[in-house]
């Protein structure tokens, strides 16, 4: 299987800039033959909170955007996008959209980022999701979800061999964001996608910018950095075998090991 992960940054509550540029990634990530092009977090609006709520009314229609994307050139698309909850709130949203622009699994953000007020403005999932496809399960996350453990655990338990986390990690948390994707990919014995966000937020109105760091990475399930990108933006591309995960367990049979007779 091979993985596209688009890491750029996000022009904040441009959605039409956004969805062009991801449609442009998307082209360039079909040529080089992937499967599945990974997104970052909010890539279609960014956190401008205030603004998002005028975005809520074209949410769906930026979804069926990506759909029609997904189609036109023959890719699997995932990412985390603003949606509009039943109640009309924003939600923070994990999609993922088969080749044909079909939605095979809709994820809503559990743990909201507190540091930075996310519970003000976003009505915070309450189900884990695992999805199939026609490359094995996979299991969705999104950014500040990679601080729990136990979401990965009940997605592995579940049957997930890849684990995919669309982010917007900033500095100064670059050792945070190595250390725990390895340790998730590592302790589960699986792979473990996340895609980060790059370049600089400005929050305006003097309130401050976020730089977020970039480095997506691709994690092997010994926990081994297979692609890792830097700071600038970039396509990250790189090729996975989901049939090493049974073959990990193999050698080495942690997952078989488990306590489930006291932590279950």
């Amino acid at each position: 299987m091979k993985i596209s992960i688009a890491q750029f940054a996000v022009k904040r509550g441009d959605a039409t800039a956004n969805l062009a540029r991801i449609s442009e990634l998307s082209e360039e990530a079909a040529s080089f033959g992937a499967d599945i092009l990974c997104l970052p977090e909010m890539c279609t609006t960014g956190f401008d909170w205030a603004s998002n709520r005028e975005h809520l009314a074209d949410a769906s229609a930026s979804i069926a955007e990506l759909k029609d994307i997904a189609q036109e050139h023959g890719i699997a698309i995932c990412g985390s996008f603003l949606e509009k909850t039943e109640l009309g709130n924003a939600a923070n949203c994990f999609h993922y959209i088969d080749a044909k622009g079909s939605l095979l699994a809709r994820y809503r953000k559990l743990h909201l980022f507190t540091l930075f007020h996310e519970e003000r403005h976003v009505e915070a999932g309450n189900e884990c999701v695992v999805f199939d496809t026609a490359f094995g399960k996979m299991g969705a996350s999104i950014c500040y979800d990679l601080r729990f453990p136990e979401l990965f655990r009940k997605n592995t338990k579940a049957g997930a061999l890849l684990h995919i986390l669309p982010a917007a990690f900033p500095h100064p948390r670059l050792e945070h964001w190595r250390k725990l994707v390895c340790a998730r990919a590592m302790e589960n014995q699986t792979y473990f996608i996340a895609a980060n966000q790059s370049g600089v937020e400005d929050h305006g109105s003097g309130v401050g910018k976020t730089h977020y760091f970039g480095h997506s990475v691709v994690v092997d399930p010994w926990g081994e950095i297979l692609a890792e990108a830097n700071e600038e933006e970039c396509l990250l591309q790189v090729e996975i075998d989901l049939s090493n995960v049974s073959r990990v367990r193999k050698e080495l049979s942690a997952w078989d090991d488990r306590r489930t007779d006291v932590f279950d």
